[in-house]
């Protein structure tokens, strides 16, 4: 089994609704928040998923998280165990109300870079707003599928930022009125060559491995998605990005690299045509069922990787699954070793789960 990752105590001062919230829910593998919309739960999970690299569940600015009203600046500190033979870790992050854009991250008591929080936890999540990922825009799968491969590799963002950079600055140069110099962009093409690489490989080994461990899956309660990466930049991405300079420069924006990839998913045990049905041809059940699935392999992927079992943050997961999905769900979270959080606005979904619960209102946070 791999090591039990899991959350002793969370602590919240001027996040969101939440002026002084403190959250201990020990060892328990399963935290249940229950209470009414807009009371707070998901700016818990919210809290719990910046204890990783990246802008959280929401994706939205830092200055956005601070208590309203509040002297500005939050604090997220969180109280880790990543295994049992080791002692607890301290992480505190967070901004101050001068820098409300800019995230401080300390472990222990020591500063330390953002980067620093791949090496204490994984983590994966699912929000309602994922609930028809299949038929949204491209972009949403990439951010998706980015999310699963950093569960893997702490290092794909540090790539994924300095392509984003480089193609920025090659979009304003192209774009400018004086002519751009060739060398410059000649410079920023290389860099985009070589971080879309290794983006490009990450994401690539990471479809194969998921899609083979999804296969390898017995039949159950959930459909079996299938998975590839479709769009794949070419090999010499510096040479495509040269020859498409006027095209880019027209479109306003690169039109060649992996920023243009896509993840594709079929409901592999239902036919379409020739093949098998696109997943956002499936019913909105269907398609909740399928992202459940993914979640479900991968977070196993990452256990047996890593050794260390993902925290999973699923906000009203339950909702719209029939009793038998629900709890074949409570049966598969509990075999991955990990901490699951959970929220819910009805603790009826959530009978006989042995969970530690607490009620959320209004931004209060109390044991049940």
């Amino acid at each position: 089994m791999p090591q039990p990752l899991h959350v002793a105590s969370l602590t919240l001062a001027g996040f969101r609704n939440h002026a002084m919230t403190r959250i201990a829910p020990g060892a328990a593998p399963f935290v249940l928040l229950t209470g009414p919309n807009g009371a707070g739960k998901t700016n818990v999970l919210e809290a719990l998923s910046l204890l990783v690299v990246g802008r959280g569940l929401r994706g939205q600015a830092l200055g956005q998280m601070a208590l309203a009203g509040g002297e500005g600046g939050f604090q997220v500190r969180a109280e880790l165990v990543p295994d049992a033979a080791l002692p607890p870790v301290v992480l505190k992050t967070g901004t101050l109300p001068d820098a409300p854009e800019r995230r401080r991250l300390s472990v222990n008591g020591a500063n330390a870079p953002l980067s620093a929080l791949g090496e204490w936890n994984a983590q994966l999540w699912m929000t309602p707003a994922m609930d028809r990922l299949f038929a949204e825009a491209a972009s949403a799968r990439r951010r998706f599928l980015d999310r699963l491969v950093l569960a893997l590799s702490p290092g794909h963002a540090g790539h994924a930022t300095r392509y984003d950079a480089a193609m920025r600055a090659r979009t304003r140069l192209l774009t400018a009125d004086a002519p751009a110099d060739p060398a410059w962009l000649g410079g920023l093409e290389a860099q985009m060559a070589e971080h879309g690489a290794a983006l490009a490989e990450a994401r690539s080994l990471t479809v194969r491995a998921l899609d083979a461990a999804l296969a390898a899956v017995p039949d159950g309660a959930f459909p079996r998605p299938s998975l590839a990466l479709e769009g794949e930049p070419p090999a010499d991405l510096a040479a495509a990005l040269r020859a498409a300079r006027a095209v880019d420069r027209a479109a306003g924006r690169a039109t060649v690299g992996p920023h243009r990839s896509d993840l594709a998913v079929t409901h592999a045990d239902k036919a379409y045509g020739v093949g098998a049905m696109p997943a956002a041809l499936a019913s909105t059940g269907e398609q909740k069922a399928l992202l459940i699935a993914i979640l479900l392999a991968h977070a196993a992927l990452v256990a047996e990787r890593s050794g260390r079992a993902p925290l999973l943050l699923l906000d009203e997961a339950v909702a719209h699954l029939d009793p038998e999905r629900r709890l074949a769900l409570f049966a598969r979270l509990a075999t991955l070793g990990g901490q699951v959080w959970l929220t819910g606005t009805d603790a009826a979904l959530f009978e006989g789960l042995e969970a530690a619960r607490f009620d959320v209102r209004d931004g209060a946070v109390l044991p049940i």
